[in-house]
């Protein structure tokens, strides 16, 4: 089963955003998918598969663990950030081909079911208060047992950290008054916080008893957390920015943070599994990183449904079987995601007659009050 032919695609998703997808042929007639977590430099990906093509076309599909070592060492620099996230898409699609060749699910390769469901939580919308107290009494209402918020400013896109940390902390208060002791409540900082305001807002929020407060400081300067750490008593979460076990390192080796937010769709399945394992031996859990589309969400279900260190997984998304150009057998119900037992490899076809060449996405962008730039 060698790679005949290996390309990149945009597909419609649940959204407006195409879904980024690498697609690879075998010369036995199999296609296998996988989604790149790249959005903002979806021209670069074109590149990058371009660069990689005569390196893998001829390859046995079946040599995943190799692949992904010559993709990411065939130059002299290391495989970063866009370049890895391309190599993830191709790594999820060569899983993807190993489980069709041989009728099974991708979990049955991992050493089968560590669970029978894996937990999931909800996007709570943005707004104001009231928007976000009535929807997250919605979701919580419908079975949704964790709520993630972003610590936002309102007056967004202009950010005022400190503006948001006092909403962000009313706003919690208000949701644990509310909603009670059973729900939790997830805090996604998206990196926007320095230190003094990360300590102000994860210190301020130990009342209300987060389930995590994700993404805190940026990923720039991960020595930054050690400081964080011994400063505030709420779980930590961070990674989803990173596609390499050397990336999540010091965060785990030092136990710095308490869930590790890795991205397939940046880390891709054979790179993925083996941070799980380095944060196993720390007591760190996965709280797998799942924004973009549902190709990423059914490698992800299969990932997590082997592993045994998963605290829960993101759902940003609502689906069902069919979404846009995609058949997922991965089932959605309030809080958690099955994969299926019967459909082989990652558990999703795509309608390819739908592609269209990748194109740029237009990334929100977000300013301080003064005009300079801060994180989206």
């Amino acid at each position: 089963m060698k790679i005949a032919e290996l390309e990149l695609v945009a597909l419609p998703g649940a959204d407006d955003w195409p879904v980024l997808v690498a697609v690879v042929r075998t010369d036995d007639g199999l296609t296998g998918i996988g989604e790149v977590g790249m959005r903002g430099r979806e021209r670069a990906a074109v590149g990058v598969v371009e660069d990689l093509r005569p390196l893998l076309v001829g390859v046995d599909a079946t040599r995943i663990e190799h692949i992904w070592q010559v993709g990411f060492r065939s130059v002299f620099f290391p495989s970063d950030r866009h370049h890895g996230s391309v190599l993830a898409g191709i790594d999820q699609a060569l899983w993807d081909l190993r489980g069709q060749a041989l009728g099974v699910p991708v979990f049955s390769l991992l050493g089968g079911r560590s669970r029978d469901y894996v937990p999931a939580y909800a996007h709570v919308r943005g707004g104001g208060m009231d928007d976000v107290l009535n929807h997250a009494a919605e979701l919580a209402e419908a079975g949704w047992k964790h709520l993630r918020f972003t610590a936002w400013d309102p007056r967004e896109p202009e950010y005022d950290a400190r503006r948001a940390v006092r909403w962000t902390v009313e706003l919690m208060q208000e949701l644990r008054a509310g909603l009670g002791d059973e729900i939790e409540l997830l805090i996604d900082a998206h990196t926007r916080l320095d230190l003094a305001e990360a300590v102000q807002l994860c210190r301020e929020l130990e009342p209300v008893r987060p389930f995590f407060v994700e993404d805190p400081l940026r990923s720039e300067h991960l020595a930054a957390y050690k400081s964080l750490r011994g400063r505030v008593g709420v779980p930590l979460a961070a990674g989803e920015q990173f596609v390499t076990k050397w990336e999540f390192r010091q965060l785990v080796e030092d136990e710095l943070i308490d869930h590790a937010r890795i991205d397939l769709g940046h880390t891709g399945i054979t790179e993925g599994r083996k941070i799980a394992a380095l944060c196993e031996t720390h007591h760190v859990q996965l709280a797998l990183h799942n924004s973009i589309g549902p190709v990423c969400t059914a490698a992800s279900t299969q990932l997590t449904t082997a592993l045994p260190n998963v605290s829960v997984q993101e759902q940003a998304h609502r689906f069902a079987s069919q979404v846009g150009a995609f058949t997922s057998s991965v089932v959605l119900e309030p809080g958690r995601l099955i994969a299926s037992d019967t459909d082989p490899g990652i558990g999703i076809k795509a309608d390819l007659s739908q592609a269209t060449a990748p194109q740029t996405a237009t990334i929100p962008r977000l300013h301080r009050p003064d005009g300079s730039v801060t994180n989206w």
